[in-house]
């Protein structure tokens, strides 16, 4: 080991983390690798010398990048190297950038900036949580002035008992997926799946969680006590309060009657917009370089008037109470087309989620490190600038719809079938229409809607709330259903989605420096009065999954094959497969297990693709009765094909109940024959016997009869007998040969015999 590298431990329920600094990036500000079982992660944190000019807020950058390497896999891109972020890589910088930020001082202006990369990955251990760990520590070490550390650890519940750091094998079968984050008085960050978990529960998760991250916080003191270096002196840029007492002065009354006028979000800003404008104007006048300052006193003015009425007088911006929610409306089948629709509305916020079903191969494919290759639910947010009433260029999803896309689907997954009940892939699209807050929690409840008006037998409606928090001093007040206002000018944004059983999904973003298991209990009892209110206004709009599939969706039916016939369907190069949808209208997908995936908008081409495929994979049985076609004609007999690429023999002695001279007198080739199978040899050879049909004999006396004509030579039941009938050699026996092979169907022989591709 190199001689200036430093370990450090934490022991988390007899898994232990290592941290690691002084052997990688030396010129970084601080650099950290840690490490749970084979997974490592790196972070580097560094801070610019000098502040950022013209800025009002503190710039802080946390990236992560996946690595391929990690898992000793090539990237699967045409380049072959990695391109723009996974969404899981998204969704790690997200969950780590949101426990570091508040422990910073909001008046700094030096750019700090957080790199992470995975340097190996197990796979057993998650590398989200160690991302947490490892930004904070590489921060401790730093010379970046912070109030941290922070620990973050992921919970479990398996057999009813809370895990610490689960296993990606125990996450399977836990019914909660639970990451947590915090210092080591007070909880920072959630974010969490569940399977309707109860509220007690989850609090007991989270206190469990709290208890669990503080051997973290330990080890990172440890090593900043012993590695860290000297704190940077950075310039702050804090508020002059005499000038905030000015802009105070004139802005509050105006911001009181402004919030107290009956309004909607539009005139609101307007008539604050215009109110700043004066206030800068005025306070402006004899020095233009004051112009920013006034703004963030504005600013603040702003946020102090709104928090002030909340927490003295109960009044929230729109003059409700801190427990109500906004109108309500719902509606779904709003496209006739789509599989399935649902509006939700509630305030001005608008969202119209859209869903459609698709076979199993159109399930995402996965290129990522972690264990899941393939997705068969998605659920999509997009945020354009006309739902706020701005103009924009469109870049592509960001950071923030590719997380509410994630927490949609989160809170959403417990309630989908399962594929062996439902085997349709299934892809939600939230189109935010209109924004006051609280539009991821809306496209949670739009996507219950639009999944209930497709047909999808869900397990329970979901809906979901944004909880907001305001806290001064000791004082404090929970609200529900926040709008945009309160979330940019208060304290937490708590989201929180679930069933009446239970909570599915979980999501706390805090600007303060944490908040206690109390405050969260509270909040978390207040979101459940909210969730079920808002679940009886979607039910008013379609009580229950509609009983059947729209006409226009396609209907997926399962027909299981034994796996060596999986080839026969496909053909040669796909020509099977093909051709066999292009003649049925169909879609069809075959799983490695021999499970076919028929999908058709209609019965009828179903039920023609099914009987398609069952008559390729039909294996033939002595005994039973077949109608074919004639193939080939020969002086000992005729070759039928019974099933698609199989063939049998009729013995000339089998062709009628008389006695038959010439092939030709009864059969020609394209006829079609009703024959039954009497014998099949070990080779797969198969005889048949028309006569056994004409004559009506059970299947019994079929192969009796067949046996004793191969036994004396003689053919059976043909009156008069002759030995024209024993051209096949052999005394009339059926050997054959197989059409498929060298040598098949000669004189010597009669069957051809099964042919394969």
């Amino acid at each position: 080991m190199n001689p200036i590298a430093k370990q450090f431990s934490a022991d988390l329920g007899g898994k232990t983390i290592q941290f690691e600094t002084g052997k990688l990036a030396g010129q970084a500000g601080g650099s950290v690798t840690v490490r749970l079982g084979d997974s490592i992660v790196f972070a580097a944190a560094t801070m610019a010398n000098t502040a950022r000019e013209n800025i009002d807020f503190f710039p802080l950058t946390v990236e992560y990048e996946e690595r391929m390497y990690a898992g000793g896999r090539i990237p699967g891109s045409f380049f072959r190297r990695e391109g723009r972020p996974s969404t899981d890589a998204i969704l790690t910088a997200r969950l780590t950038d949101r426990p570091l930020r508040p422990l910073f001082n909001q008046e700094m202006r030096n750019e700090v900036q957080v790199i992470m990369f995975s340097v190996s990955a197990d796979p057993d251990n998650p590398l989200d949580v160690l991302c947490i760990n490892a930004a904070s520590a590489a921060i401790m070490i730093s010379d970046i002035p912070w109030a941290g550390p922070v620990g973050g650890v992921r919970i479990g519940r398996v057999n009813g008992k809370f895990v610490v750091n689960p296993t990606f094998g125990e996450l399977e079968v836990s019914d909660l997926d639970l990451r947590i984050a915090g210092t080591r008085d007070a909880i920072l960050m959630v974010e969490c799946g569940a399977k309707e978990i109860a509220e007690d529960d989850m609090v007991a998760a989270l206190e469990f969680g709290h208890k669990a991250i503080q051997p973290l916080i330990d080890a990172q003191l440890a090593m900043a006590a012993e590695v860290c270096k000297a704190k940077r002196e950075v310039q702050l840029f804090p508020l002059d309060p005499a000038l905030f007492e000015k802009v105070q002065e004139k802005a509050a009354p105006g911001l009181v009657s402004a919030l107290e006028t009956p309004h909607d979000k539009a005139q609101l800003y307007s008539s604050v917009d215009a109110l700043e404008e004066e206030v800068v104007t005025e306070l402006t006048a004899e020095d233009e370089t004051l112009k920013g300052a006034v703004k963030l006193a504005f600013e603040e003015t702003y946020k102090k008037v709104v928090r002030e009425r909340i927490i003295k007088h109960g009044v929230r911006p729109d003059m409700r109470n801190p427990k109500q929610i906004r109108p309500i409306w719902c509606e779904v089948g709003f496209s006739p087309r789509a599989h399935g629709s649902g509006i939700f509305t509630r305030g001005e916020t608008q969202v119209l989620t859209l869903a459609t079903l698709g076979t199993p191969k159109e399930a995402q494919e996965i290129d990522s490190l972690s264990p899941e290759n393939s997705k068969r639910y998605m659920h999509h947010y997009n945020f354009p600038p006309y739902s706020t009433g701005e103009v924009k260029m469109l870049r592509g999803q960001s950071r923030r719809e590719i997380g509410h896309g994630a927490l949609a689907e989160r809170a959403l997954e417990p309630v989908i079938p399962a594929e062996t009940d439902f085997p349709y892939t299934l892809r939600l699209v939230s189109e935010v229409l209109s924004s006051n807050g609280s539009s991821s929690m809306a496209s949670v409840c739009g996507s219950t809607l639009a999944l209930m008006d497709t047909g999808v037998p869900i397990k329970a409606p979901v809906a979901g709330v944004a909880m907001g928090l305001i806290k001064e001093g000791e004082e404090y007040e929970i609200l529900t259903d926040i709008q945009g206002l309160e979330d940019h000018l208060g304290d937490m944004d708590f989201k929180v989605a679930g069933t009446t059983t239970g909570i599915t999904a979980l999501q706390m973003d805090i600007k303060i420096k944490g908040i206690t298991s109390d405050i969260m209990s509270r909040a978390l009892a207040q979101a459940r009065e909210a969730r079920l209110e808002i679940l009886g206004k979607m039910l008013a709009a379609i009580a229950e999954p509609r009983p059947e599939l729209k006409p226009h969706v396609p209907r997926i039916s399962i027909v299981r094959i034994p796996i060596d016939k999986i080839g026969a369907i496909i053909g040669p190069g796909g020509k099977n497969i093909r051709a066999l949808q292009e003649e049925t209208n169909t879609k069809i997908d075959i799983a490695d297990d021999g499970t076919v995936y028929i999908a058709a908008t209609n019965r009828e081409n179903e039920m023609a693709a099914r009987e398609r495929i069952e008559a390729i994979t039909e294996t033939p049985q002595v005994g039973r009765i077949y109608t074919g076609k004639v193939v080939r004609v020969a002086d000992f007999g005729a070759f039928v094909e019974i099933l698609p690429n199989i063939d049998g023999m009729v013995h000339i002695s089998q062709l009628d109940s008389e006695r038959v001279e010439r092939v030709e007198d009864i059969v020609s080739v394209g006829d079609e024959l009703t024959v039954m199978v009497t014998n099949i040899d070990p080779e797969g050879k198969i005889r048949l016997s028309r006569q056994a049909v004409l004559e009506g004999w059970t299947a019994e006396e079929a192969m009796e009869r067949d046996r004793n004509s191969r036994s004396s030579g003689r053919p059976s039941g043909n009156r008069g007998g002759g030995d024209r009938n024993d051209r096949g050699g052999n005394g009339g026996g059926y050997r054959g040969g197989d059409r498929g092979r060298s040598g098949g169907g000669d004189r010597r022989g009669g069957d051809r015999g099964p042919r394969r591709n």
